[in-house]
């Protein structure tokens, strides 16, 4: 539907520039709604000059398809920092399909291939790992971080504390700096969702 939306022509493309791939999963991706992540996005485009590629996927093989499609085929693969995951789960799985995926399944998918990126993950579910399953998911992946919310949607949406995050990451690579700044500027949502990093 929106796969190549404001992204910056490759000529453009320098050091400075950070995307963000945004994968939701919905129902059913035939339904076009306007969802909050992609409104968040399109803020973050107008707002801060953040380029992002959204996609929906209602199945795992969707999921995979669409990390594969981004790892595989975007040339400007290494300029995604951020995979921001907007789906429903528990503490350790997303849900997909009523069909529940534990992290440590998503790892194995992904073997190696997500070095140097930070999984994000909305508050729609809650991220709580024990040390094992991080330190697993990790090391199968190559991924740099997974960040999400230990605390539950409850009526407060995550959206404007994930794009101050991300805009933080505009302004500075070094992740626990970011991480510092984020919770100096937003601390009371910052502990009200519980935000997490896991490294």
């Amino acid at each position: 539907m929106l796969e190549k939306r404001r992204q910056l022509p490759q000529t453009q493309l320098t050091d400075e520039d950070h995307f963000i791939y945004c994968l939701e999963g919905v129902d059913d991706i035939e339904n076009e709604l306007l969802t909050e992540a992609q409104q968040s996005l399109e803020q973050l485009a107008m707002k801060y000059g953040i380029a992002s590629i959204y996609k929906t996927c209602d199945t795992i093989e969707g999921l995979e398809d669409s990390l594969n499609a981004l790892v595989l085929d975007d040339h400007n693969f290494k300029d995604y920092e951020i995979i921001y995951l907007v789906m429903h789960g528990e503490a350790n799985s997303i849900c997909l399909n009523d069909y529940y995926y534990t992290l440590q399944e998503i790892a194995e998918i992904f073997e190696s291939r997500l070095k140097g990126k930070i999984l994000h993950f909305s508050n729609a579910k809650i991220l709580d790992l024990d040390e094992d399953e991080a330190q697993y998911f990790l090391d199968i992946t190559n991924a740099k971080a997974v960040s999400g919310y230990g605390n539950a949607f409850n009526g407060v949406s995550s959206a404007n504390l994930d794009k101050a995050f991300f805009n933080l990451f505009k302004e500075d690579d070094n992740m626990f700096d970011v991480v510092e700044e984020l919770h100096q500027r937003h601390y009371n949502i910052c502990k009200m969702l519980d935000f997490r990093l896991y490294y």
